[in-house]
């Protein structure tokens, strides 16, 4: 990279840890830490919903699926985006938002050990919190092939470097220097992304020549599904992202919880799920396109990566790679503050009596150690990616395979129509799910894409709808509680 690109990446990094610092100012309590204190505008609320919701896998791993595949991965992994965040608008949203201001919870996990037990709280809780570690190794594992690519560096630099920064900045300034910070990387992003678009389509005979342009792609590079990405593998994919993005990832449920009121967190639903429909196709059109620029790429997880260091011109490149930066550096803050206030709201209070009544000041210590603990171990899993499948594969066979079990509870006793589905149900729906992953990973080495997702996701499912059938457990508790959530808005804060 020339010495511009360099100012840019730069800038960019120490943009971020001001407004870490800045954000410290806003943080009293573990409210404010966890849910921005119930003040964050719902318009903020959803742009920190969708930068929140992808890393630079986009750049790296599902680049190598569009430079490979073609459209299919737009259509399998981010339409189900839309589609579920925008579902989750009217099912979820507004009762995440509703929840934090009856019953003053900080985690999104904290209602469990009234809704169902402590012992369905804690499950949910311990295996969320190790799944996530996996998730989030995957994002630096990301970010470190791009730094590669671009600046030479090895990935175990790479992963510290973005790593440290993350950590400072979300550490000190909680879920505030989270959302705040997403929005300045949306902005940057968006300007690098449009840029790369741009140069694109001037190297592919520009606007005009789109029609004739999808002709000089490989055969079936438009076609919707291909490969091992099948309409099974799809419809399995939507039901997963149904649950992980409307709070199944803890991270995004705390940013409806955020906002001041339902109608408020609803808004920002929509927003996000209309980001989810526009934005990933510019993301994605350039490694889309880049057979024809680039036909023979040896590794096409770096496709992204070469187009940006050969067709922008100086400058533009370091602040492509600083957007690439920001989706990671936005997942991974906001994974962690949720992270952090499952430990500490959830975990810490149930194996140790003294967790129970932390002060402000001790609640925001315990907060922010769990933050640095989290990063950390990410961090170190991060460096041993390659192990676990690489980026993709952790991100598909293990995230999204694992999501359902743990979500599954968690999501569906906000409703009303599961009142009377019990502890019963959740733990055991969780058990098996989680165990039906493994038999068909591990002991029968699966390798069948739809088979591995849909497996746990169908058994977690239908256990609990027929436990919950055959063995009801009704409870006055779940009756309240799915009648707060789900009623009007008339109680403020």
């Amino acid at each position: 990279m020339a010495w511009p690109d360099w100012v840019a990446l730069g800038g960019y990094f120490v943009v971020m840890l001001l407004i870490g610092l800045w954000s410290h100012k806003r943080v009293n309590d573990v409210s404010d830490y966890f849910t921005g204190g119930g003040r964050m505008p719902w318009w903020l609320s959803g742009i920190s919903h969708h930068m929140s919701g992808y890393s630079a896998a986009v750049f790296v791993a599902y680049a190598a699926v569009a430079y490979s595949y073609g459209v299919t991965i737009y259509v399998w992994a981010f339409l189900p985006l839309a589609v579920a965040t925008g579902a989750g608008a009217w099912l979820f949203a507004p009762r995440w938002n509703r929840l934090r201001r009856r019953y003053h919870v900080a985690s999104p996990l904290e209602y469990l050990s009234r809704r169902y037990n402590v012992a369905t709280q804690q499950a949910l809780a311990w295996s969320g919190a190790l799944l996530k570690v996996f998730d989030v190794a995957a994002k630096w594992a990301s970010v470190a092939i791009l730094l590669n690519v671009f600046t030479g560096v090895s990935l175990d630099v790479g992963i510290l470097i973005t790593g440290v920064v993350t950590l400072v900045y979300c550490t000190v300034g909680g879920l505030w220097a989270d959302a705040l910070t997403d929005l300045g990387q949306f902005v940057v992003q968006g300007v690098a992304a449009l840029s790369m678009v741009i140069v694109t389509l001037d190297h592919t005979g520009g606007f005009l020549g789109l029609g004739s342009l999808w002709d000089r792609l490989p055969a079936g590079h438009t076609h919707p599904l291909v490969g091992p990405y099948t309409a099974g593998f799809l419809t399995a994919y939507v039901v997963v992202k149904l649950f992980e993005y409307n709070g199944g990832m803890w991270n995004l449920a705390q940013r409806y919880m955020a906002t001041d009121s339902a109608p408020a967190a609803k808004r920002s639903a929509v927003l996000s799920a209309v980001l989810y429909l526009i934005w990933p196709a510019v993301l994605l059109f350039p490694s889309v396109v880049g057979p024809v620029l680039m036909p023979h790429i040896a590794d096409p997880q770096q496709v992204y990566a070469l187009l940006a260091e050969h067709l922008l011109p100086a400058g533009l490149v370091g602040l492509t790679l600083a957007g690439m930066f920001s989706h990671t550096m936005a997942m991974a803050s906001s994974d962690a503050n949720a992270i952090a206030s499952v430990v500490v709201r959830d975990i810490i209070p149930a194996v140790a009596r003294k967790g129970r009544a932390l002060g402000a000041r001790t609640g925001l210590l315990a907060a922010r150690v769990c933050t640095v603990s989290f990063i950390a171990v990410s961090m170190v899993v991060a460096m041993e990616a390659s192990h676990f499948g690489g980026p993709l594969g952790i991100i598909t066979a293990l995230v999204a395979a694992v999501m359902g079990p743990i979500s599954i509870p968690m999501l569906l006793g906000l409703l009303p129509a599961f009142r009377r589905w019990g502890s019963l149900a959740a733990l055991i729906s969780w058990a098996c799910g989680l165990a039906s992953f493994v038999v068909v990973k591990y002991v029968l080495d699966g390798t069948d894409q739809t088979l591995t997702v849909a497996t746990p996701l169908v058994t977690s499912l239908a256990l609990y709808l027929v436990i919950g059938l055959v063995f009801p457990q009704p409870s006055a508790v779940a009756d309240e509680i799915t009648t707060a959530v789900s009623g009007t808005d008339a109680v403020r804060p």
